[in-house]
């Protein structure tokens, strides 16, 4: 095998999980709960906006995913990738690493991936090839990190209702 069909499985398996995930949240395909479903998972990580919340992660994921897994506009899709799992990574960021303790690796990783595509570009076997695109240059990478990760906590920044503190109760005369 070649680094064009490494790239190509790699684009597939990274660009297709963020997809489907993205079709979970707005469907019942794929083993997803639904709009509705979507919708309450963002009001138990503490997010505002309801349904245009869910809505609006699913079709970023999407969109980023399948952009991803096509190599087309890869800076793009990677910085879109980036900032979805960069929203992923802060809610799960309180448990820890690991991801059987409901931890970020897996976002993490993720993020690593669309960040190594940006890096090394989608390769030969890419809608951006077939559609003549010139290799994106090397600030495009960087570009798309900083644009994913920026735009992720942008979102958790405005969406994001910060834990309400537990009234302490008054002291109790002895």
């Amino acid at each position: 095998m070649d680094t064009d069909t490494g790239l190509l499985l790699l684009r597939l398996l990274a660009g297709l999980l963020i997809a489907a995930h993205g079709v979970q949240k707005v469907s019942f395909l794929l083993g997803g709960s639904g709009l509705a479903g979507g919708t309450e998972e963002f009001r138990h990580d503490g997010f505002r906006g309801g349904a245009l919340t869910a809505l609006a992660a699913g079709a970023s994921q999407i969109g980023s995913g399948l952009l991803l897994a096509a190599g087309a506009l890869t800076p793009l899709a990677a910085a879109g990738a980036i900032g979805a799992m960069t929203v992923a990574l802060t809610v799960k960021w309180p448990n820890g690493l690991w991801v059987q303790h409901d931890g970020y690796e897996y976002p993490l990783v993720l993020i690593g991936i669309a960040t190594a595509l940006a890096l090394t570009g989608p390769g030969r076997l890419s809608a951006d090839r077939v559609l003549g695109l010139p290799h994106w240059p090397a600030w495009s990478a960087a570009a798309a990190l900083a644009a994913g990760v920026a735009g992720g906590l942008a979102v958790r920044a405005l969406l994001h209702d910060p834990p309400t503190p537990t009234p302490k109760a008054p002291p109790r005369s002895p």
